[in-house]
């Protein structure tokens, strides 16, 4: 029994390592999350705002971003993206027409991976002015903003976009390999111990039958 029992404790740390290493897994691979839009998704507003924006849960890092507005098959976007605290904001250019825009946009979260996503608004009337104010401000919208679901993800009623390749992973698989590698030790350690307590309960019988 004095050999069983070293073994079984180190079955017991195996099993534990393995589980420690899946449940960390989940909470290191969270990349940041869209969490609504201005104007709302499917929105209608009086006129074409002077910028459109995406608010995040954290400040999305300022390289790699990219917005399009498109209507009538145009890209109305009016220079670089701004990011400003935790917005990602595009000016729209002097001229949009009125009517159904789409808005594609990608960013750098802040843990280096791109995340991207996808919302439409409509305009009832162009816009007469050249795009201006203060950078970050929320455009007015008939309805409040829609909550996105998931960074990454089509707002709700769009069209779901291609996904970043280094964002399509749900976590390390580095971690899930160790995970595995320490389940294999389980097992083969559960199988020694077993093997040395039959080996073990063979040798007590023979000494009882002396």
């Amino acid at each position: 029994m004095r050999t069983i029992r070293p073994l079984l404790a180190a079955v017991v740390a195996a099993l534990a390592f393995a589980s420690a290493l899946l449940f960390s897994a989940a909470p290191a691979s969270a990349h940041d999350v869209a969490e609504s839009t201005a104007p709302a998704n499917g929105s209608s507003v009086a006129a074409v705002p002077a910028s459109v924006s995406i608010t995040f849960n954290n400040r999305p890092l300022a390289i790699g971003s990219g917005v399009t507005v498109t209507a009538g098959g145009e890209n109305w976007a009016d220079g670089p993206v701004e990011i400003i605290d935790n917005q990602a904001v595009q000016k729209i250019r002097e001229g949009a027409p009125a009517g159904e825009y789409t808005v594609v946009w990608r960013v750098v979260s802040s843990d280096s991976h791109p995340i991207e996503g996808t919302f439409t608004f409509t305009a009832a009337a162009g816009s007469t002015t050249a795009a201006s104010g203060t950078a970050g401000a929320a455009p007015s919208s008939s309805a409040p903003s829609n909550t996105v679901p998931t960074a990454g993800t089509a707002a709700p009623g769009t069209a779901t976009s291609t996904p970043a390749a280094d964002a399509s992973q749900p976590f390390p698989w580095s971690i899930v390999g160790l995970a595995v590698v320490a389940i294999c030790l389980v097992v083969y350690l559960a199988v020694t111990a077993r093997k040395k307590l039959a080996a073990s309960n063979d040798s007590d019988a023979g000494d009882s039958a002396e």
